[in-house]
């Protein structure tokens, strides 16, 4: 008789193949979920001090903009979607943005040396696209 695993009358033996071939197709599909979602992320920006502030729920929906304030040129890099842009040419994928989830927010993650300029072109795009949800990442220490 066909059969899988085992000698004959004692106990079936485990197979450890099957085992490890979904662990692996896991570790990939874990690995790929952490890729996206933290690379949105700028390491870089060394966010303001805001002991009072509020954790937030979810990052369900949410846009991020990072905007690094460069000393040395004294000048500020706003990024989107991993690539460097002038705030006001994304209203259009903003509003696609919008229009697919209505309750789209936007997340500002940006240097605590920024002049409040930069940071207010951000705020304004994302109010020109229709989207009233603005928020701010700091660090509560």
């Amino acid at each position: 008789m066909a059969g899988g695993g085992g000698g004959g009358e004692g106990e079936p033996e485990f197979q450890i193949a099957p085992m490890i071939d979904v662990l692996l197709v896991l570790l990939i599909f874990f690995m790929s979920i952490a890729t996206s979602s933290v690379a949105r992320y700028d390491p870089t920006i060394e966010l303001p001090l805001a002991p009072d502030a509020n954790k937030k729920e979810d990052s369900e929906g949410e846009l991020v903009f990072n905007v690094a304030w460069k000393v040395p040129t004294r000048t500020a890099v706003t990024t989107y979607e991993e690539r460097v842009v002038i705030p006001d040419d994304v209203i259009p994928s903003l509003i696609a943005h919008k229009k697919a989830n209505p309750k789209v927010r936007v997340l500002i993650r940006s240097d605590a040396l920024t002049p409040v300029r930069y940071i207010s072109a951000v705020v304004e795009t994302a109010a020109k696209a229709g989207i009233s949800d603005v928020t701010f990442a700091t660090l509560a220490r």
